[in-house]
């Protein structure tokens, strides 16, 4: 448990104990649009954070619920308020929502996964595929022994050279050393307590990759463009 708190301080760079954490700041990653189903209807959620403040809405059929209220724990615990009678109680790890719906005496089983851009279809072999352009925010998802922790990323690319930096409720964090060459980004996040070392490529139009802290602690994260 000390590795994995060690290790979400130097990715934010903050020197804040990660129980002082508010439910509101702790939900920054589940933002994005999400796709499902609910007694075999479908189901769309859209989670929006508006500078903190998250907006959106659920459609099942022709009925909307507006999305008021948005918290999830370390242990990915998620809830979702829709007015004062209306709630998604269940689990997220980062890519899925899973859990049920609860509105008024009615409870329902619901599943949601994330929507990600569609690949780009296979060009013919005389075509040029156009660059991947990695500039822009990020939410992103870094898996600390099982336990996922959400956090934002924002990329500059100027060449073969990555500048930007990290945030979340612990913090802000800048990007150092940071490269995009051959289809592989590579950039290190300086903590107070040491260096940790961050990598990926792009698939699905996800960014997934490897993070490595000094040999003791390492994972993986996914990050999707935000929309």
């Amino acid at each position: 448990m000390k590795l994995i708190t060690l290790l979400l301080t130097l990715l934010l760079g903050a020197t804040v104990a990660f129980a002082q954490a508010t439910p509101a700041a702790q939900s920054t990653g589940i933002a994005g649009n999400y796709e499902g189903t609910m007694k075999g209807q479908p189901v769309a959620l859209e989670i929006r954070n508006n500078n903190g403040k998250f907006e959106g809405r659920l459609k099942n059929g022709e009925k909307a619920y507006e999305l008021t209220g948005a918290a999830v724990n370390t242990e990915g615990t998620l809830q979702l308020n829709f007015g004062k009678d209306a709630k998604i109680d269940g689990k997220t790890d980062g890519a899925t929502i899973t859990g049920n719906w609860i509105a008024g005496a009615e409870k329902s089983p619901i599943e949601l996964k994330r929507v990600v851009a569609a690949a780009t279809p296979a060009t013919p072999a005389t075509a040029v595929a156009a660059p991947v352009n990695l500039s822009g925010e990020w939410d992103a998802v870094a898996d600390a022994n099982g336990q996922p922790f959400p956090f934002a990323l924002t990329l500059k690319v100027d060449g073969e050279k990555v500048t930007g930096g990290s945030s979340s409720q612990l913090g802000e964090s800048t990007i150092k050393e940071g490269s995009w060459k051959d289809g592989k980004l590579v950039f290190q996040l300086e903590g107070q307590n040491g260096t940790i070392s961050m990598s990926a490529t792009v698939v699905d139009g996800k960014l997934t990759g490897e993070f490595d802290y000094a040999g003791q602690l390492s994972g993986k994260w996914v990050a999707v463009r935000k929309q």
